[in-house]
């Protein structure tokens, strides 16, 4: 909710008059929130020629994968590496001529059991050498630039109903919706600073609500050879296919793809320059993708800029071209240089100075620059009497006057955003915990500030 007399959907119509953005309808039936989402659906391949896939790859994955089974039918083989049944076939047939594997016995559908060799062992333990993968069948680097041009946040400008939605009960100033709604439609960097609590890291996770729901990633990438994760189940959510026949849309999906929601990825104090690097593991020989691989056609959030394991100027340095240029050169652990999309919105978040921290090149390259200010006074009384109401926590004649007299206004403490949340919390929970009803009394009122606020009860700057 806007904290101004105008409302949410008008201010957003004026942001997109101002900038000459037509508003487009929805069909009939249809809401505008709904219409946004990409259009790209990775279709399902009948050749390695077509997959660029060679048929080397294929036959290593499968003997990894029986050396790691007991046994397994051919359906049970696609699915691990994510290919038809129908082109895995003909290998499956080659590798039993070669006796790299045998029939245990028969499966379903005129399918077969199959079970590895010395013989295939053998292969096998050679290929898990250069790496220990044997899930899905990775998909070339060239068709996955291919997928985020096509899915690119520079293809998805936000309406102003996905915009109301991302940001649905967050209660923020006009001028700040302003700002924030501009640099969203743009896709460029932003940069938030300003008091802690004031909700710079609950804007920029919802940044991404405002752009398509979805997009398609590869389970995993050839990089020229070397094999990379990309989707990481702790930084991507799964979202189920529109049917459960495989079907997207009508469209029978590549299963090496995987449907996700757009992604939020977050970092903060624990950053460091390996997180922005391609590393590899020595032991299972599979590479992981760099955070900003991980968050294109995303939302990548730098929480706490400022305050990272690695210094200011490392990421600087490592960002400055990625951030003008939108593609970045990223480093295998062969020598090979690849260049690879730099597609998604970054967030810089910071409690210090911005000023203080990058020189002016930098900041040239971040085009929005946003203050998260303190609220006013009026601001924070609507607020508090909104989650008031929320929580179903009466609010007595003179408690709330009570609280910014004494608590504010006396010791002359700034007021924050999170602060009608966080006190009325501690309202709701001594009032439990009592077994009294739900009132924010002064005695509650104060109880609840004395244990918030506590040794820094009485300072002008507590944080």
């Amino acid at each position: 909710m806007v904290s101004s007399d105008m409302s949410t959907e008008s201010l957003l119509a004026s942001l997109f008059a101002e900038k000459g953005v037509p508003q487009p309808s929805a069909p009939d039936g249809v809401t505008a929130a709904s219409t946004t989402d990409s259009e790209f659906i990775p279709e399902e391949l009948t050749t390695f020629e077509e997959a660029d896939l060679r048929e080397a790859e294929v036959e290593a994955l499968i003997l990894k994968f029986l050396m790691n089974t007991a046994s397994a039918t051919g359906a049970e083989i696609a699915e691990q590496i994510k290919l038809p049944q129908k082109m895995i076939d003909p290998v499956l047939r080659r590798l039993k001529d070669e006796q790299q594997l045998v029939y245990k016995g028969m499966g379903s559908l005129n399918d077969y059991i199959h079970e590895i060799t010395e013989i295939g062992a053998v292969r096998a333990r050679r290929f898990s050498e250069k790496n220990t993968h044997f899930g899905s069948a990775p998909v070339s680097i060239k068709d996955y630039i291919a997928a985020i041009e096509a899915q690119s946040i520079d293809k998805d400008k936000p309406t102003v109903a996905k915009l109301q939605e991302a940001f649905a009960g967050l209660t923020m100033c006009d001028d700040l919706m302003r700002r924030v709604g501009r640099a969203i439609h743009s896709g460029r960097g932003l940069f938030l600073y300003g008091s802690p609590g004031n909700g710079k890291t609950s804007i920029a996770e919802r940044i991404t609500g405002a752009f398509g729901e979805h997009i398609w990633i590869p389970r995993v990438l050839n990089m020229y050879g070397e094999i990379v994760r990309l989707f990481d189940p702790s930084s991507h959510e799964e979202l189920p296919l529109s049917s459960n026949n495989g079907l997207e849309n009508g469209i029978k999906v590549d299963r090496r793809w995987i449907k996700i929601r757009r992604p939020t990825i977050i970092v903060g104090g624990e950053l460091t320059m390996d997180n922005l690097e391609m590393t590899k593991n020595r032991d299972s020989g599979i590479s992981e993708a760099p955070v900003q691989l991980k968050s294109n056609c995303g939302t990548l959030l730098i929480d706490d800029f400022g305050r990272q394991r690695m210094s200011v100027a490392e990421l600087l340095n490592r960002w400055i071209v990625p951030l003008e240029k939108r593609y970045d050169i990223l480093s295998m652990a062969s020598g090979r240089k690849v260049r690879v999309p730099f597609d998604q919105m970054i967030v810089f978040s910071t409690n210090l100075d911005p000023s203080d921290l990058v020189d002016e090149a930098f900041l040239r390259r971040i085009p929005y620059k946003i203050e998260a200010k303190d609220p006013t006074e009026s601001q924070f009384r609507e607020l508090f009497a909104e989650q008031a109401a929320t929580w179903n926590i009466e609010l007595p004649a003179g408690a709330l006057e009570h609280l910014i007299e004494q608590h504010y206004k006396s010791p002359r403490r700034n007021m924050r955003f999170c602060h009608p949340r966080d006190i009325l919390q501690q309202v709701r929970n001594l009032c439990e915990f009592e077994g009294q009803p739900r009132i924010a009394d002064i005695s509650a009122l104060d109880a609840a500030v004395e244990t918030y606020f506590g040794i820094m009860y009485g300072t002008e700057d507590w944080v």
